[in-house]
């Protein structure tokens, strides 16, 4: 594996300080502000800017379809974080217009990608039910055809749906036969939002994240917004999870970032190095924490872990970067004291809040695009070639 740095040419530079110059007049600290209190990682003002700018495109197109090749989107990515951009409702966007390029109909590619392209139209995800768990595929949504087959009745609820409520259509997973084994009943619809029937609720996480719960109550929705074939909507179901599991075949030349949640991780490196520099500063009696050996130790078990866990690929990441902020976030809370428990722009938090905001976070991105649970049995299943779990009572002998 080559570790070497990446020479950038005098064009990518320029890319790089354009972006730079660019998020640093759109990302304001009143846009972190407001994106802190709201917890929806999404601003309009943002997303519409940088889809005016060509950028939302660009990220979109592969290299081949006048895309930014590897390397840009590199440092795409890089800046976009560095930046603290309310950002992730871009990600759900895209991987839900990938699939409506691929399964739609020509018309419904027409009404929807122009849209998404300029940052005006957002989708969201329609998975997960409130007694689901992660198997989506358990799904009790159902959607019955009218008799004259033009429209569906959609009746149901979802959890989970995070930015429903800046977003224009959910990509809704529906059970369309009952009878039929769970992975042959789905079929699934890209439902306008503002539909009659439809109702979104707010849910706070206690990492301060907005999500909503939906209900489906008698929702028409025509055939035009199925996406692929009636009870064919694991096909279509499944090559949106694998994007979101980031299981996806990797770029060649090792740009691509190495697993989905490596944001958090890259946050996760920003508090830890803040946590550092608080106990590298003397406090009020002239000591330094990071003069006690135990100290020195804990921190550099902290970095140890977190660069394991930056480096470990696909699935493998997604459980190494939650099991590493469940592991090093408490640690670094003990290391800093009483004052690591204060929020962000509270007089006294140590760090500014950060270790305290990333002790919170630790526990959904162990849940957020799939338990880390689901992940090691994919990683025993298919990687390892254990067997099927069994989740059923033991039985007594």
């Amino acid at each position: 594996m080559d570790f070497s740095t990446v020479e950038l040419s005098p064009e990518d530079q320029r890319f790089r300080a354009e972006l730079r110059d660019f998020l640093t007049r759109h990302v304001t600290a009143e846009v972190i502000r407001r994106d802190r209190e709201t917890g929806d990682n999404f601003d309009e003002g943002v997303h519409t800017a940088l889809g005016a700018a060509g950028y939302l495109e660009k990220d979109f197109r592969s290299e081949a379809e006048g895309g930014w090749n590897a390397l840009r989107r590199r440092i795409w990515e890089l800046e976009i974080g560095r930046a603290h951009t309310p950002w992730f409702h871009w990600g759900t966007t895209a991987m839900v217009a990938q699939s409506v390029e691929k399964f739609g109909t020509p018309e419904l590619r027409d009404e929807v990608i122009p849209g998404v392209l300029t940052g005006e139209i957002r989708l969201c995800l329609g998975y997960t039910e409130p007694e689901g768990g992660s198997d989506v595929a358990t799904c009790r949504t159902r959607a019955v055809r009218e008799a004259d087959g033009s429209s569906w009745i959609i009746n149901g609820a979802k959890m989970f749906t995070s930015n429903a409520h800046h977003a224009q259509y959910v990509f809704l997973l529906t059970n369309t036969d009952p009878a039929a084994p769970k992975h042959q009943s789905l079929t699934m619809f890209l439902v306008p939002l503002d539909t009659p029937g439809i109702e979104i609720g707010p849910i706070r996480t206690v990492d301060g994240d907005r999500t909503n719960i939906v209900y489906y109550s008698d929702v028409r929705v025509d055939d035009h917004y199925r996406i692929g074939e009636v009870n064919g909507g694991w096909t279509v179901l499944r090559e949106a999870l694998n994007v979101e599991h980031g299981t996806v075949e990797r770029d060649s030349q090792g740009l691509q970032k190495l697993a989905t949640m490596t944001e958090h991780a890259l946050l996760t490196a920003e508090g830890l190095d803040w946590a550092v520099a608080v106990a590298a500063s003397p406090g009020p009696d002239g000591r330094r924490l990071l003069d006690d050996e135990s100290v020195q130790y804990r921190l550099g078990r902290s970095v140890a872990r977190l660069e394991a866990a930056l480096s470990t690929p696909a699935e493998y990441g997604r459980v190494a970067i939650a099991q590493m902020m469940r592991d090093i976030t408490p640690e670094l809370m003990d290391v800093l004291g009483a004052a690591s428990a204060l929020p962000v722009d509270t007089t006294g938090a140590a760090a500014d809040g950060a270790v305290e905001y990333l002790f919170r976070l630790a526990s959904p991105v162990a849940i957020y695009g799939g338990t880390v649970e689901v992940f090691r049995n994919m990683i025993a299943q298919h990687a390892l070639g254990l067997g099927k779990p069994s989740y059923g009572t033991p039985v007594k002998r």
